[in-house]
């Protein structure tokens, strides 16, 4: 079965028509997508986009053994025209099934958004499963067999292939591809290192993809350290970079301060954006969760966290204590660290502050903090095989 993605963009195309978003600005000079529309085997159209037939004609495709056109979602953006002899557009209600004259079988999926989603089996038994733009599967429509190639929404949602990876539609062998791109999302670069991390991929307009042919995607790597200043986006991309995956744990280091209402909005605004599939772990003991040799990713905010209340535990904040042995002590529980952190076998992404960069701090105790918390990260880092850094908003890998 092969699959002709005739547009892989939103509903209103990219860029967006009359949109000065440095997104679309971006996309204007190159990277233009039409509003997503594919095309199967030549015989079924999801979907349709602006001038269907030129973009057929462009991709080398014809529409004229077209037999069934089937919409995914309420129809807007820039104005379609249907060409002359294609079938009138449709939607199919969720649960029927259509058998094609072609071979292919299409059964309509429910979802979590207006719009039906649609998988497609091919004469040669490969499936597809195609979702319409900002959509999830609904109720049990995320399970059954595994399926070799699925177009959704992923930079919008992320849970939603989370889900289906939990109930094992996804698995490693099958061909994840983002459709509906809108501008939320950097083009070019940016765009293609996000779908990465969620072990997705994009292609242009145009593209031919034959259903069960094995794509590689990067692996997220096993240890991954994301270091930023503060309210730099460090913890938000330490969470994206885990959004595609059925179950975290989030190992919070803060944990609680009494009476500091305002440190107590802080740990909510935190949690509310988590998915609800993610279990939080309030501990600063984070050497059983490295030794631990399966189970979910962890994700680790903050081993600047982590730092002080070692530092507290140590007395390492009083110089009398740090120069007759707490700083012995403290250099054994960060060298355990490490060591488990270069022992592990889970996936974990760890989230630190950047430090030093500005003033230097008036006491001694400060200096102290700064330098070991130096010291740890270029540590963590040694024995990382992603190391991110976030700097307003914007990720610089470093390695």
């Amino acid at each position: 079965m092969e699959l002709t993605l005739l547009g892989t963009g939103g509903p209103e195309g990219l860029p967006r028509h009359g949109c000065p978003c440095a997104a679309c600005a971006s996309t204007a000079s190159e990277g233009v997508r039409a509003p997503a529309s594919l095309l199967v085997d030549d015989a079924l159209l999801l979907d349709l986009t602006p001038g269907p037939a030129f973009a057929a004609a462009r991709a080398g495709r014809s529409l004229g053994g077209v037999r069934h056109v089937l919409l995914s979602h309420p129809q807007s953006g820039p104005p379609v025209d249907l060409p002359p002899g294609l079938p009138a557009p449709g939607r199919t209600p969720d649960g029927e099934s259509l058998v094609l004259v072609s071979g292919h079988r299409v059964r309509a999926v429910a979802v979590d958004a207006p719009g039906t989603g649609y998988r497609v089996t091919g004469p040669d038994g490969h499936t597809l499963l195609y979702l319409p733009p900002g959509a999830g599967p609904a109720g049990d429509a995320a399970g059954g067999d595994p399926y070799d190639l699925v177009l959704l929404d992923v930079p919008r949602r992320p849970d939603a292939l989370a889900r289906l990876r939990g109930a094992g539609a996804v698995t490693a062998t099958t061909d994840v591809v983002a459709v509906h791109i809108d501008h939320d999302v950097q083009p070019g670069a940016e765009l293609h290192r996000r779908l990465a991390a969620l072990g997705a991929r994009a292609v242009a307009d145009g593209a031919t993809l034959r259903v069960g042919e094995y794509h590689a995607v990067p692996d997220l790597p096993r240890r991954t350290l994301v270091l930023g200043g503060a309210r730099s986006g460090k913890s938000v991309e330490a969470e994206r970079r885990l959004s595609a995956f059925p179950s975290v744990v989030y190992v919070a280091t803060a944990g609680r301060r009494d009476g500091d209402s305002e440190w107590d909005r802080r740990v909510v605004v935190h949690r509310e954006r988590r998915p609800a599939s993610w279990r939080t772990v309030e501990t600063c003991d984070l050497l059983p969760l490295l030794a631990e040799g399966d189970g979910p990713p962890l994700l680790v905010d903050c081993l600047a966290l982590w730092l002080t209340r070692a530092m507290d535990e140590c007395g390492a904040w009083d110089d009398e204590v740090w120069f007759s042995g707490g700083e012995r002590e403290l250099r054994s529980r960060t060298d355990s660290l490490v060591s488990a952190w270069r022992g592990t076998r889970r996936t974990v992404v760890a989230v630190s502050n950047e430090v030093g960069g500005g003033v230097v701090p008036a006491t001694s105790s400060g200096r102290r903090f700064r330098d070991e918390l130096g010291r740890l990260n270029a540590a963590v880092a040694a024995e990382s095989e992603q190391v991110l850094l976030v700097v307003a908003g914007q990720v610089l890998t470093l390695r």
